[in-house]
């Protein structure tokens, strides 16, 4: 996303504020305040939350995020399945289903795949507010595992492996940017949207691993 801002701002001389909290956060700062031009949360979801309130003035797809497991690089655990979360010894870090759209959309994957939730939690030794901490976690080597997008996972290959989650049991999380109505630039927020699902935004979103397209 910074390089999209970075460019748009400079071909719009405008300063673009960007806030990285947790789509809850988010939603929640939103709806108290009632300030801010566009929201783009991890899931739709979140802005569908919102547009009840009559603060949604549109919205638009503009990627996709796949969930998926990445754990420690060599994967010294051998998880290979979400099942393999809650083997007792696991140290698994996950989204606040509160706070950020993985996390939510991780609980809605064990439930669908008939792992029950208070397993889950007797390995939960981090809960983060956003998905990044969840790949920094890794990084710095207190965990085993975490459930991440797949951008987030590929971003932080270098300190951890991938391991995909079978279409069939997985949650796709479809991405979508809301033009709020209490946006005093309208014009613009209209513009960065546009920039965003063009052809040029969405070349930008695949350079950084973001699916841009559903395949088989």
């Amino acid at each position: 996303m910074s390089e999209i801002v970075k460019i748009f701002s400079e071909e719009h001389n405008v300063k673009i504020d960007c806030s990285y909290a947790g789509s809850g956060t988010l939603l929640n700062q939103i709806q108290v305040t009632k300030r801010g031009d566009l929201y783009m949360p991890g899931s739709v979801s979140w802005i569908e939350r919102l547009e009840p309130t009559g603060l949604v003035e549109s919205k638009h797809t503009v990627c996709y995020f796949i969930p998926v497991i990445l754990v420690k690089k060599g994967n010294s655990k051998n998880v290979k399945t979400l099942k393999d979360l809650v083997k007792p010894g696991i140290r698994l870090g996950l989204g606040d289903s509160k706070a950020c759209a993985i996390g939510s959309i991780s609980i809605r994957i064990f439930k669908k795949n008939n792992i029950k939730v208070e397993e889950v939690k007797k390995n939960l030794v981090f809960n983060s507010l956003t998905v990044n901490e969840l790949g920094v976690q890794i990084q710095v080597g207190k965990v085993d595992a975490v459930i991440v997008w797949d951008a987030t996972a590929s971003y932080f290959a270098n300190w951890g492996d991938i391991v995909k989650i079978p279409r069939n049991d997985n949650i796709i999380s479809t991405v979508a940017i809301a033009q709020l109505s209490c946006s005093k630039h309208k014009k613009l927020a209209r513009e960065f949207v546009k920039f965003l699902i063009s052809k040029q935004g969405q070349e930008i979103f695949r350079k950084y691993h973001f699916s841009t397209e559903l395949t088989e």
